[in-house]
């Protein structure tokens, strides 16, 4: 396990010509990053047959489908996202926050069209909440649902067993993914195993089964059965609803692991269960009720059952660690308050909980799957929200390729072009389902972005009117040098989003205390557009005379803000920083709502109530308690 996570922990860059590091991350990357696209064989092919889409299990329906499958995941997974995609990392970090992140920093001409770009990449980021409500219900769900297969008076227990799951599930959050990561490799190895020994035991009955790789299946399938087959697009996308985790999972892997583990075992893996499942579909029609179950034995059924629950939760565990990455990500930003972040583990920075949105997800779970009531019902709104990110996706790789890649605009349209052709494709068969259960994630996104732009422009206000209220720091420092206010012993520390203008906490200490401190630190923190910063860029500091200092701390957006780590390694006027004998000053505003142009007045008291509950400084910059001193001010929005 140790050499492992030290392996997570390198950034994800595996060792060259060490096979047996390759081997490690690899198996380690099969489990975090595949889990999600690994489970779906447990309802894809049966969803593809619901009664809804008025579809027959007849052998060119079941072709057709099967082929349809197989270029799904050729052209989407292979091609555009382990082919392309994957290449457009920010600092070998990826997900469509990283990649809206690429553009953030890229300065062009029009700056109008680069801001609804990243409006763009916010609402796509915001999509993945409900990815990440809906994974956990859906998968676990469909698992648990095996047990009908071998025991139908077990039904009415489905509901209740796959809530326990849940709960335990949301419960041990807490204790990060780092002790039990280990054990994620080898139990998806051996549940992709599973899947092809399942399926090789039909394909060997029926051989001509793998005929379905022919492309005109598919293209005859969709002329046949033209509006109806059309629907069955949004079931054929849940075999590929893992790609967007092969992106965001490269900076705690790395390309090269990711795809050897597709190519060499998941890909294969996958197109035999489900070429098997449609073998056994032509022999038994009877079997569509859960095609994935009715392959195994009955003396392999509670096994398998029991083997699916544990790469469900596996699945579950990658994408509620997304969610709490992407909420980390957006607080870094600034595009959300401050939220307690807990790291689990002390090698692996991106193993971190954030109990907050622990809880949304686990309460939402819970409610999907009494509200829904079965997986089928589910997959109406699963799709969606993934379909909608791989639509953003592309638009926002095809301006990357342009602005960083500087490649042709003849090329990028023509790629880019080619994976909008299917993209829209699903993404039009999931939307036309919206009524049916795509409202949910469509209503969550919209909910988390509305939260997260009323946050970034509300914070924008308000530092607009303070620099309306600010005095320059050059017009304090002629101010204390011709006063004769007291100057006691020790460190203050002033915390500010601006160099240039002097914090409203030093003018207010000044005017109420009448005293300054011997050294004075004014100190502005500065999140940057890349996942890292290096420690030996992390600091920069000027000495602007009377004991006055300017500290900027430098932070990737997925960097732990610890403060008292940096400051105690840190020298600022040839003296080390003493915890003790430091006190932190920090400005505490009451938004105060007015006429002034800003906001709709129904955004201004969000932001308000935002703001009002926001966690403070002290936790979120790991402070000590002890040494903070806040002082309050009154500020019109």
């Amino acid at each position: 396990m140790e050499q492992v996570e030290n392996l997570i922990s390198d950034q994800g860059h595996a060792p060259q010509n060490e096979n047996s590091s390759l081997a490690a991350l690899s198996l380690t990357a099969l489990g975090v990053v595949f889990g999600d696209i690994g489970t779906s064989p447990l309802y894809a092919l049966k969803e593809c047959f619901h009664v809804t889409h008025g579809l027959l299990p007849t052998q060119d329906n079941i072709l057709g489908i099967l082929s349809l499958i197989f270029w799904a995941l050729i052209l989407v997974i292979s091609i555009k996202y382990l082919s392309f995609v994957l290449n457009a990392d920010n600092q070998g970090e990826g997900g469509i926050m990283a990649l809206t992140a690429l553009l953030l920093h890229k300065k062009t001409p029009n700056e109008g069209n680069r801001k609804y770009l990243i409006i763009l990449g916010l609402f796509g980021a915001a999509l993945l909440y409900g990815d990440g409500m809906i994974t956990p219900a859906i998968s676990v769900l469909s698992a648990i649902e095996g047990l009908k297969i071998a025991t139908p008076a077990v039904s009415p227990f489905i509901i209740p067993l796959t809530v326990i799951v849940l709960v335990i599930l949301f419960l041990f959050q807490h204790r990060g993914t780092g002790k039990v990561g280990a054990i994620f490799g080898p139990v998806t190895l051996i549940w992709f195993l599973v899947l092809a020994v399942l399926g090789i035991q039909q394909i060997i009955r029926y051989p001509t089964i793998l005929t379905a790789v022919s492309p005109h299946y598919a293209f005859r399938f969709m002329v046949h059965n033209g509006w109806p087959a059309f629907l069955v697009l949004s079931a054929v996308f849940l075999v590929v609803t893992g790609g967007e985790a092969l992106y965001a999972d490269i900076g705690h892997f790395g390309v090269r692991p990711i795809r050897l583990v597709w190519f060499t075992l998941v890909l294969p893996s996958l197109v035999i269960n489900y070429f098997g499942q449609g073998a056994l579909l032509l022999a038994r029609p009877e079997a569509l009720e859960n095609p994935f179950y009715h392959l195994a034995p009955d003396w392999a059924l509670i096994p398998l059952v029991v083997l699916a629950t544990f790469a469900t939760i596996i699945a579950s565990q990658a994408v509620i660690s997304g969610a709490f990455s992407i909420t980390s990500q957006a607080v870094q930003l600034g595009f959300s308050p401050r939220l307690t972040v807990s790291h689990t583990s002390a090698k692996e920075s991106g193993q971190i909980y954030v109990p907050a949105i622990n809880w949304i997800l686990m309460f939402s779970c819970i409610g999907l799957v009494i509200g829904f009531g079965s997986a089928s019902n589910l997959a109406a709104a699963y799709g969606f929200s993934v379909s909608t990110d791989m639509v953003i996706t592309t638009l926002l790789f095809f301006f990357v390729v342009r602005e960083h890649f500087h490649w042709s605009i003849k090329r990028a349209l023509l790629l880019c072009g080619g994976f909008l052709v299917f993209d829209i494709a699903f993404f039009g068969a999931n939307f036309a389902k919206i009524l049916h259960g795509g409202w949910f994630p469509l209503l969550v996104a919209i909910v988390v972005f509305t939260l997260m732009s009323t946050w970034k422009t509300g914070r924008s206000i308000l530092a607009k009117r303070l620099r309306e209220e600010a005095r320059p720091v050059d017009s304090f420092l002629s101010e204390i040098q011709s006063s004769s206010c007291q100057r006691v012993s020790g460190t203050a520390v002033f915390m500010t989003g601006n160099l240039h203008i002097a914090p409203p906490a030093l003018l207010h200490n000044l005017k109420h205390n009448q005293v300054l401190h011997r050294r004075i630190i004014i100190l502005s923190v500065v999140t940057e557009d890349v996942p890292h910063v290096a420690k030996a860029q992390r600091c920069e500091t000027e000495n602007v005379g009377e004991g006055l200092y300017l500290l900027v701390v430098h932070y990737g957006f997925m960097d732990e803000p610890n403060l008292p780590g940096v400051l105690t390694e840190l020298e600022v006027g040839d003296e080390p920083f003493l915890m003790m004998e430091t006190t932190f000053f920090l400005g505490r505003e009451t938004i105060i709502l007015s006429d002034k142009p800003g906001m709709l007045a129904w955004r201004e008291h969000l932001f308000k109530l935002m703001s009002r509950n926001a966690p403070s400084a002290t936790s979120y910059f790991d402070l000590p308690p002890n040494r903070v001193v806040e002082l309050g001010m009154q500020i019109e929005l």
